[in-house]
């Protein structure tokens, strides 16, 4: 199996997850890698700051439904402190 590299964040790499995730849906994908950098970081830095496993898992299957649909930022969040 060939790993699929992705477009990165600014401050963040692609955690393994969510790169799984995100290129499992072409639509998913395509928007992830229209988006800026600057807005990739949010949703992989908001990804990260989820201190329970649930929350994670939950956070990036709603960044790939959220991407899906064209929203290009997470709602909801001050932002990334890493910029």
């Amino acid at each position: 199996m060939t790993k699929k590299e992705i477009a990165t964040g600014v401050a963040h790499k692609v955690p393994e997850d969510l790169q799984k995730t995100i290129t499992s849906s072409p639509k998913a994908l395509s928007t992830w890698e229209d988006i800026t950098q600057l807005a990739r970081n949010e949703w992989i830095c908001w990804i990260e700051s989820a201190k329970k496993v649930e929350t994670r898992n939950h956070r990036i299957e709603r960044t790939r439904n959220e991407l899906i649909e064209g929203i290009r930022r997470p709602c909801c969040w001050a932002g990334c402190i890493h910029r």
